[in-house]
């Protein structure tokens, strides 16, 4: 657990959007691939959730997880893309207070390095009450990715939302 959080570890949820992993036809390996990072960087995992591709579901979660469980960080997987049925982007951009949009711009920035198709990322980042909201692509690789790009912001971000006084020096590199 990061120091910088007090003794209290991150709450988060994790939500997949997917048609066929809702249809049980897919398994859920980009929510897998989350739920390791959590236990890596030592978050408690409240609540996991897999739904389709459904404005009113997600947004019905993306609210429950924020104003009821009272979560510190929600996770999204898949709907970031193009297609018609990718609306994860959309309904996080109208739930949330505000948005972090440095944070989705490093994701997609780094995701640009790797792949060409990282530009056609919609991901959204951003705030409801006091729950820091990232969408992340559905493929596992690319979520492994962009994790490393919010993991060194993870702990500070949740602090500030938290409202607590927090040092704004970065951490020092381990060697």
């Amino acid at each position: 657990m990061d120091e910088r959080l007090g003794g209290q570890p991150i709450r988060a949820a994790v939500m997949t959007m997917s048609d066929m992993g809702s249809r049980g036809e897919r398994e859920d390996t980009s929510g897998d691939r989350i739920v390791e990072f959590l236990a890596e960087i030592k978050a408690e995992l409240v609540d996991r959730v897999l739904i389709p591709d459904e404005r009113e579901q997600i947004r019905e979660h993306l609210c429950r997880l924020a104003d009821v469980a009272h979560v510190d960080l929600i996770l999204t997987t898949g709907g970031t893309g193009l297609s018609p049925r990718d609306v994860t982007p959309d309904v996080t951009a109208q739930v949330v207070d505000y948005q972090a949009l440095g944070i989705a711009e490093a994701m997609r920035a780094y995701s640009l390095q790797k792949t060409p198709f990282g530009m056609l990322s919609r991901q959204v980042v951003g705030v409801r009450g006091s729950t820091l909201i990232i969408n992340l692509p559905g493929s596992p690789k690319a979520v492994v990715e962009c994790l490393e790009v919010v993991q060194p912001v993870l702990a500070h971000a949740v602090e500030l939302i938290r409202g607590r006084p927090v040092d704004h020096t970065p951490p020092t590199p381990k060697a």
